[in-house]
């Protein structure tokens, strides 16, 4: 199983980090040990001082494909979660500004939070869902998948070309704007429209 990862998929997103935005979607991968186990905290690696928060619409693919046509990309998936890519934005900055890849920065033990899941049957629109993370109790994260770049069929349509998809692969579809820095303490909950999916403590 792996994690498929989409960055620089909402326009805000990309100009919070002054990054230029791709003439291709940018795509990178987590290794299932970066999972953050169910009921666990997070724990600050000690190896950044300044850990962010990502939230985003997830994809668990149900079936095997390569080369998917974006017609059929809707075959491969029925359900629809939500997750945190938590990134060590420090570690980032100087891996990019060496043109090195991210991989220490996104992909280290813990850095993926995967919530519940609903089944597609349960969404009306999948291309006009609401999402949003509450840090402390204040929204820090809010987004709609209206405002993606490259929508949830053309992910599945174009990450196919590269890696075969297997049952039970989950796509992180990218993040809007709000990302910030977490601390200690804090507690993170995410929500589908307002359907709680997730609930974090940092330590």
């Amino acid at each position: 199983m792996k994690l498929i990862c989409i960055g620089r998929n909402y326009a805000e997103h990309i100009k919070e980090l002054d990054n230029e935005k791709p003439t291709n979607p940018v795509v990178f991968i987590k290794p299932d040990t970066a999972i953050l186990l169910k009921k666990q905290p997070f724990f600050i690696p000690d190896f950044s001082n300044d850990i962010h928060h990502e939230v985003e619409i997830l994809v668990k693919i149900n079936r095997v494909g390569k080369h998917i046509d974006r017609k059929f990309a809707h075959k491969y998936y029925n359900q629809i979660g939500l997750g945190i890519d938590f990134t060590a934005r420090d570690l980032q900055t100087q891996l990019k500004e060496k043109g090195l890849p991210w991989e220490k920065a996104k992909s280290f033990d813990g850095a993926a939070v995967i919530g519940n899941w609903l089944p597609l049957n349960d969404i009306s629109n999948i291309n006009a869902l609401e999402f949003s993370l509450k840090k402390n109790d204040t929204v820090v994260q809010k987004g709609n998948t209206n405002q993606m770049l490259l929508k949830i069929d053309d992910i599945i349509e174009y990450v196919s070309k590269y890696f075969t998809l297997k049952i039970g692969d989950i796509i992180f579809t990218g993040t809007p704007a709000g990302v910030g820095k977490v601390n200690t303490n804090d507690t993170l909950k995410g929500y589908i429209e307002n359907k709680e999916m997730f609930s974090i403590l940092v330590k």
